[in-house]
């Protein structure tokens, strides 16, 4: 049995895992669905100091409060910047990273200087209050203001990733357009610590190529 813990992507919340998180369990395995704060049921959180600090602290805080000790850390989008400050505080806790279409970041990275001028433009439509960024049009009715501190805030690494971690990466195919993580996925596959996977699907996944994703996570597990 393993221990996933699945982050969302920009503007989502737990609830896009819902299908795949019930199949995880059907299989005999913890799953924990995480909003992160600011978003969805969380979104009464939202200010202006919610930043990446704040939601890699939402997962290492149910990491101790469960008492995980072996979780696999799956970040859909904007969850890669999350699970991989997670793994470097808390490496102890942590047996696993899946990312899904998901940035890869080094330390000093930041969500705005590793995406294409494209997503930069997305970054910059803010709600009135200046806090957060506008869900795009073809989200999910669900999908709430993301906080913008998050995007700027840079990735600071203390060297606790270890290096035999196991790490997949699972590239979406079938984007319309230029795909941000095409780079990613072409840097990783040459890289033999990773194993990674290209799927013919949009960016989202859990909703385009369930059943594939969920056989890559069992694989992971």
């Amino acid at each position: 049995m393993a221990t996933f813990i699945l982050i969302p992507g920009m503007c989502h919340g737990g609830w896009c895992f819902d299908e795949l998180a019930e199949q995880l369990r059907d299989h005999g395995h913890r799953t924990f669905p995480l909003t992160l704060t600011g978003l969805s049921e969380r979104a009464h959180l939202l200010h202006g100091t919610v930043n990446l600090d704040t939601h890699i602290q939402d997962v290492t805080e149910v990491l101790a409060a469960e008492d995980i000790h072996d979780a696999v850390l799956v970040g859909h989008s904007y969850g890669g910047m999350v699970i991989t400050g997670v793994a470097d505080r808390v490496p102890g806790r942590v047996s696993g990273l899946v990312y899904l279409d998901a940035m890869v970041p080094q330390d000093g990275d930041s969500c705005w200087s590793v995406v294409t001028d494209q997503e930069r433009q997305w970054y910059a439509d803010v709600v009135e209050t200046g806090v957060a960024v506008r869900p795009l049009p073809f989200f999910d009715p669900r999908a709430t203001p993301h906080p913008l501190a998050s995007l700027f805030q840079p990735l600071r690494l203390t060297g606790g990733l270890a290096p035999s971690l196991r790490r997949v990466y699972v590239y979406a195919a079938g984007w319309t357009g230029e795909s941000p993580f095409t780079p990613v996925y072409q840097r990783l596959r040459e890289d033999p610590a990773w194993t990674t996977h290209a799927l013919d699907s949009g960016h989202n996944l859990m909703r385009d190529a369930p059943l594939d994703l969920l056989k890559i996570l069992l694989d992971a597990a």
